[in-house]
């Protein structure tokens, strides 16, 4: 036991280590991507520390995993660089045995990720998602860059060459309108203010000093141009994706929920596609059987004749059926691509915290044969293996998604794949380690002596 504690003892600190190495860089590949968005946009301190540190929810469901594996290659390989395996090999204790401490603390890491994943990842998701709201309804122009046009409200292209820190003001304004095909408006301004309307339902854009431009590629000779003084547009919000959080009227994606929640959101959803098959099925039963061919000759239908009248309704009966088939299958077929999504999420908040288990059959047998110790030998061999699992992950959760592959193996293959290696590894390496038999005055037990020291 003492043997097994210091080798679990072994694997702390490089555990430790990579992890807050690994959260330092994905915390920097945030504030890269979004300081554009936070910073000189008038925000306070504390709101932006709020964002970061609601951020940090899934960079710990990234990080634990992959600082198992570097934890794994460090520990071993530096025990491998010592002798101080062949020591414990000698002293009779298998390659597998070795690795049991590892093993179930790596099993205690899955088992609390996964509860992390479920009641810790969503809430924090969520509450950055409200968040990210409240901020924009504060300040509507926070996805406004100057000199970037935005295309985020539908049928509106907007530009604004200057933006205020502390303000909604704007300046420089050109903004095309797409929401009659038909006619191409261009209105520009110097000036301009945004707001919402009290129902946050419109974002209201007061105009200064401009112009609107308006052209019919139908008819070339009617262009029409007019100078204003003060204009107003008002211009649907659903781009923003803004809602009253006063109201808690937010919904949530699969990203914010729970597995169990999921669950019964893919019962339901079940239960929507029986239903319409349900209804198809009894419409077929209630058809009327297709009639039978007629031997005798057919008469040709004159205009308003009762035969003719009853082919037209029952032409139209006909047409309007397949159209509700085919509504019917389109809306399964949205139903089945939403299990897809949901199942998908499911397996993911488990298939994550699984590669703990999987990440130590390959990195121990690594560790031993690479019998280095140090962090860079053990983040060059991790990267490979993560970057192998993370696009085998992305992959797998789109191939999922669109209906491809069942979800479960879209987000499972990854570790089957690597957890099959990593067995053959492990089990290959045993074998091929001799069992020594020590002497009295021997270099191993000399070797022995020193991890007994150790130990101590």
């Amino acid at each position: 036991m003492k043997a097994l504690y210091y080798i679990l003892r072994a694997h702390v600190a490089p555990f430790l280590f990579s992890f807050l190495t690994l959260m330092f860089i994905f915390l920097l590949q945030f504030l890269m991507k979004a300081v554009d968005q936070l910073v000189g946009k008038g925000l306070s301190a504390m709101i932006i520390g709020e964002l970061i540190m609601l951020s940090l929810a899934w960079m710990v469901v990234l990080a634990i995993p992959a600082s198992v594996l570097v934890a794994t290659l460090m520990g071993f390989g530096k025990l491998s660089s010592q002798n101080e395996i062949t020591a414990l090999r000698a002293g009779g204790m298998s390659l597998p045995r070795m690795m049991l401490t590892v093993l179930a603390a790596a099993v205690v890491l899955a088992v609390l990720l996964v509860q992390f994943n479920n009641r810790v990842l969503p809430e924090a998701n969520h509450r950055f998602k409200v968040l990210m709201m409240d901020i924009r309804r504060i300040k509507p122009t926070l996805s406004i860059n100057a000199g970037l046009f935005n295309r985020d409200l539908n049928g509106y292209s907007i530009l604004a060459r200057r933006t205020s820190e502390y303000t909604n003001d704007l300046g420089g304004l050109t903004i095309y309108d797409y929401t009659d095909p038909s006619t191409n408006v261009v209105i520009t301004a110097e000036n301009g203010r945004v707001s919402f309307a009290p129902d946050y339902r419109r974002l209201i854009m007061d105009l200064t000093d401009g112009e609107i431009h308006r052209f019919k590629p139908s008819a070339p000779d009617e262009y029409r141009k007019v100078r204003f003084r003060r204009h107003r547009i008002a211009m649907d919000a659903e781009g923003f994706d803004f809602e009253r959080s006063a109201e808690n009227t937010f919904s949530r994606s699969d990203r914010e929920l729970s597995a169990d929640v999921m669950r019964g959101i893919v019962d339901s959803l079940r239960g929507e596609i029986e239903a319409h098959r349900e209804a198809a099925r009894d419409e077929r039963a209630a058809a009327p059987p297709p009639p039978g061919v007629s031997r005798r000759p057919a008469r040709p239908l004159t205009a308003g004749s009762v035969e003719l009248r009853a082919t037209g309704l029952a032409a139209q009966r006909v047409r309007l059926r397949i159209i509700e088939s085919e509504n019917r299958r389109q809306s399964i077929a949205s139903l089945e691509q939403q299990i897809n999504s949901y199942m998908v999420e499911i397996h993911k908040k488990y298939a994550i915290p699984a590669a703990c288990i999987v990440f130590v059959f390959i990195g121990v047998p690594l560790g031993v044969m690479a019998r280095r110790g140090t962090f860079g030998v053990a983040a060059t061999l991790s990267l490979g293996f993560f970057l192998l699992y993370w696009a085998s992950l992305i992959g797998g959760e789109k191939l999922g998604d669109r209906g491809i592959m069942p979800p479960w193996l879209g987000m499972w293959m990854a570790n089957i794949f690597l957890g099959m290696i990593g067995v053959f590894l492990t089990l290959r390496l045993s074998r091929e380690i001799p069992v020594v038999t020590l002497s009295p005055d021997g270099r191993l037990a000399k070797l022995l002596a020193k991890l007994q020291r150790g130990r101590a």
